[in-house]
């Protein structure tokens, strides 16, 4: 027996010898042989059983390496293997379980720290992962700082763009092509387009210089890299409404076929709302880029949610009714409060010619939601007009009691009102809009411009009298607007001709008011002259065109 013993362990120092010099030389496929022969003479070995985990975590056997740590959890406590086992739920998209596995392991180690950061991006908790990137730069001296403030920038970028947060100055150099693209897509999300094209255009500068310095790097793979800089280019070639140029190098990055399954399924998208209702057969092809495997890991939840909004816009353009039902529903029940479902649930049965039915659906949501029901009104009223209710379609965008007083809901009234005749509502929506810039924003100029657009409206319908008041309030704010006081003036002299001649005194005199004429420059121009034409009788014709 002793000997025996004494055979086994030199066996296993040999085996852990090669397991180092393996390890060394990145051979963790031969190291990992050799670390199951240690486990064969000692199964609980701990040591062993570690070296068993980070070989396979290292072969990508991110399921089997946590099989192991799951079955062994007696010998592999939470604090030996607590970074091991995050770092596969974590490439298992297995996120949560991550946090928890992080969050219950009694010392949080630098690497514990860095995957927490990780964790929290994913998780799209922009706050905490912030603070936790700036305690790590903060405590850390390593050769890994770019990576940290190229993350930390990455961060930045998806404030801005998903919590439209204005970002603060983090004062970070822009010494890489990363840092500088993360720069641009914070810019993106402040809308400062110009200023991130300069900013894409810099780090396409770096990415090449960077790459350029290694002679195994082809052309190909620089465009490869440079794909994504190029696809945010785009993208912002499609916000400034320049959709052909978006067009041609959405497609050009297509067909270098990058491995990146987000940014195909981005472009993808993207190209699908450029499309819109034209060009079904391509957008359909493409769809199939926003489904492929392991795209919902790699994209954030609005991403998610704006591709499958337009999946259900297309099944609505390619006439699949009952998709498109289908699709918007499962949109509905995941975000009760989206307007976007609801109204293309709505278009799809106004397609099917059911606006009775779109509208009634449109109600309930108004009703459900009244804090997102002005813009489901707008679309209900829209749809009325449609139908030919105009009255209707006026009673419901009064209902919508946040836009009441903004000057293009008040054109748009007294436009309708006008149209159907009925001057009383539109002076009503007029006097209702002063009011409240009255109480809220007196003497603004929308103020004053809906009081005037108000006195010449009830002047153009013979209202004179209920312009008065209109017209004495516009005086009132400048004393030398003559054309004011004209109007005024007459206006009092239907209905109070004394107050009329008083007013008359503020006017400037004759004099004062006079043209200089040059009268003989006027005859010497080359104006229209006078030439008399014998009157001759009016034929067939020419009698029906007088008449007319």
């Amino acid at each position: 027996m002793a000997a025996a013993a004494a055979g086994g362990a030199g066996a296993a120092a040999a085996l852990w010898s090669e397991v180092n010099r393996c390890g060394q030389n990145g051979d963790f496929a031969r190291a990992l042989k050799s670390v199951n022969k240690i486990l064969q003479i000692s199964k609980d070995d701990v040591t062993a059983l570690q070296c068993k985990v980070v070989c396979l975590i290292q072969n990508g056997s991110f399921k089997e390496a946590l099989s192991v740590i799951n079955t062994h959890t007696k010998v592999l406590s939470s604090d030996v293997i607590a970074f091991e086992k995050a770092y596969c739920e974590y490439r298992l998209n297995r996120i949560e379980n991550a946090l928890k596995t992080i969050q219950s392991a009694s010392q949080q180690t630098d690497k514990l720290k860095e995957l927490y950061g990780q964790v929290l991006y994913r998780l799209e908790r922009y706050d905490d992962c912030l603070a936790a990137y700036r305690d790590l730069i903060r405590n850390s001296q390593d050769e890994y700082e770019e990576e940290r403030k190229t993350n930390l920038s990455a961060v930045v970028a998806a404030q801005s763009t998903w919590e439209r947060v204005m970002p603060e100055n983090l004062g970070l150099r822009e010494a890489t092509y990363e840092l500088c693209y993360n720069n641009a897509c914070a810019l993106i999300g402040q809308g400062k387009l110009n200023e991130a094209v300069k900013k894409l255009q810099k780090a396409e500068e770096l990415c090449r210089q960077s790459l350029s310095e290694d002679s195994d790097v082809t052309e190909e793979d620089i465009e490869a890299e440079l794909a994504i800089i190029h696809g945010q280019m785009a993208y912002i070639m499609q916000l400034q409404g320049r959709t052909e140029d978006a067009l041609q190098l959405y497609n050009q990055i297509i067909k270098l076929k990058p491995t990146d399954v987000g940014l195909l399924a981005v472009i993808a998208n993207n190209i699908i709302t450029i499309n819109k209702d034209q060009n079904v057969f391509d957008s359909k092809k493409k769809v199939k880029l926003t489904n492929a495997e392991g795209v919902e890991h790699k994209l954030s939840k609005k991403q998610l949610q704006a591709i499958e909004f337009n999946k259900a816009l297309l099944a609505m353009y390619t006439n699949q009714a009952e998709q498109c039902r289908k699709l918007s529903a499962s949109l509905q029940s995941q975000s009760p409060e989206h307007l976007l479902p609801v109204l293309i649930q709505a278009a799809q049965l106004c397609r099917e010619k059911q606006h009775t039915k779109a509208i009634g659906l449109l109600q309930d949501f108004a009703e459900q939601h009244p804090s997102n029901a002005a813009e489901i009104k707008l679309t209900m009223a829209q749809l009325k007009i449609a139908q030919g209710s105009v009255t209707k379609a006026c009673m419901i965008l009064r209902s919508i009691e946040e836009l009441q007083h903004k000057p293009g809901m008040v054109s748009a009234l007294v436009t309708m009102y006008s149209h159907e005749e009925d001057i009383d509502s539109a002076i009503e929506v007029f006097t209702q809009a002063i009011q409240w810039y009255q109480q809220f924003q007196p003497e603004s100029p929308v103020h004053l411009s809906l009081i005037r657009e108000a006195a010449n409206f009830k002047l153009k319908h013979g209202r004179k009298k209920e312009a008065i008041s209109d017209l004495e309030e516009l005086w009132k704010q400048n004393p030398k607007d003559v054309h004011t006081l004209a109007q005024l003036i007459s206006a009092y002299s239907l209905v109070d001709p004394e107050k009329a001649k008083v007013l008359s005194k503020h006017l400037p005199s004759s004099d004062t008011m006079s043209l200089k004429v040059d009268v003989d420059a006027l005859e010497n121009s080359h104006g229209a002259t006078y030439v008399r034409k014998k009157a001759g009788k009016l034929t067939g014709d020419n009698q029906q065109k007088e008449q007319g």
